[in-house]
């Protein structure tokens, strides 16, 4: 029987040109759609969701190797300080 590693991690970031939900949502779906696309990862924004230059967002990743969770999320994190429009508040993460 193999194991399954589930890695959780969230991040907030500040988006301070933001002047309005439609706009910080733009910015949030473009990054969601990125990061699903690149490391293939389930996204989903579950925090400040009426606040114009704040948004939170929850990653999940599943794998068989944690060592190989760990060096995508390490990918991951520094892809989103790298290109991410909006200052990121933290970011975190958990093994469940």
């Amino acid at each position: 029987m193999s194991s399954a590693y589930i890695l959780y991690s969230d991040f907030e970031i500040h988006i301070p040109y933001s002047q309005s939900l439609k706009q910080k949502r733009q910015v949030v779906q473009r990054l969601k759609d990125r990061l699903r696309n690149q490391f293939n990862v389930s996204v989903a924004e579950g925090s400040s969701l009426e606040d114009w230059q704040r948004a939170g967002l929850a990653l999940v990743m599943v794998g068989s190797s944690r060592k190989q969770l760990d060096s995508q999320q390490n990918a991951l994190e520094a892809f989103i300080l790298e290109v991410v429009d909006a200052e990121v508040v933290w970011l975190s993460r958990e093994w469940v």
